[in-house]
């Protein structure tokens, strides 16, 4: 398959990445402040924030920024145009095979800690015994979640910090590192390492299509299948109180 790759114009800064030594300095720190101290902040300080408003002020703040940003294409929020057959076509083969090896995966490690993490004892529990509940969140979870993420990690990520890491493979290893790093508030090695992979192909597919539509769309069939198959409580964890969280490792292993 053929893919046509933005330009650096439509994607990042027009300061671009040789921009002002005083420019790039602050958008280092503003990157590793935001990306990096607040969500260990989050983490390991210990007062629970609710995280879903979090996400949507973040969003909000950088949607603010964007549409401030008079070199920015709005449609770029959205998008929907700019999806072509085979881009659409080649996310769709790769989820397949990617949930395929999800829940082999899941299948090998059912009971087992890896870790000092416990994986689930059963697969499809919650399809099977809270129907209503798994129709809720696949409904709730791309509106609530994925889409202020793509907001945040692809949309305004790609466009602001473009002048730190280019506008190639540098700015998508960024994106999936620091999209990973977010998930340490859920207190465990596997969201992170999953969503370091997913963040990958999430600003992958956010590239080369410039949509962030297809994008979230990409990301909201991860995350729903990762709910559907078993893997949900571990990108739950760290908003559970730790009451819960000791429940939720006794009885895990069945």
């Amino acid at each position: 398959m053929v893919f046509r790759m933005q330009t650096a114009g439509a994607i990042g800064s027009d300061h671009g990445i040789g921009g002002s030594t005083k420019r790039r300095a602050w958008l280092a720190a503003e990157c590793a402040t935001v990306f990096l101290a607040l969500p260990a902040a989050i983490a390991f300080v210990p007062i629970r924030v609710p995280l879903i408003p979090v996400l949507w002020g973040l969003a909000a703040v950088c949607v603010w920024m964007l549409l401030r940003d008079r070199g920015f294409e709005r449609r770029r929020l959205w998008n929907a145009s700019a999806i072509r057959r085979e881009d659409l076509l080649f996310v769709l083969v790769r989820f397949a095979i990617s949930a395929s090896f999800l829940a082999g995966l899941l299948y090998v490690c059912l009971g087992r800690e890896i870790g000092k993490l416990q994986f689930p004892s059963e697969m499809f529990t919650l399809p099977r015994e809270k129907p209503v509940l798994w129709l809720f969140i696949m409904v709730a979870y791309p509106l609530a979640s994925v889409l202020p993420q793509n907001v945040v990690w692809r949309a305004f990520f790609f466009r602001r910090y473009a002048g730190l890491f280019g506008v190639g493979s540098g700015l998508v290893v960024a994106s999936a590192l620091t999209f990973g790093w977010a998930h340490v508030v859920m207190l465990n090695w596997f969201a992170v390492v999953a969503t370091v992979i997913g963040g990958f192909m999430f600003a992958q597919t956010y590239r080369r299509s410039g949509s962030m539509l297809l994008a979230s769309i990409e990301h909201a069939l991860y995350g729903c299948w990762m709910f559907t198959v078993g893997y949900g409580l571990m990108f739950l964890y760290g908003t559970l109180p730790p009451e819960a969280r000791e429940l939720m490792q006794n009885t895990a292993g069945g």
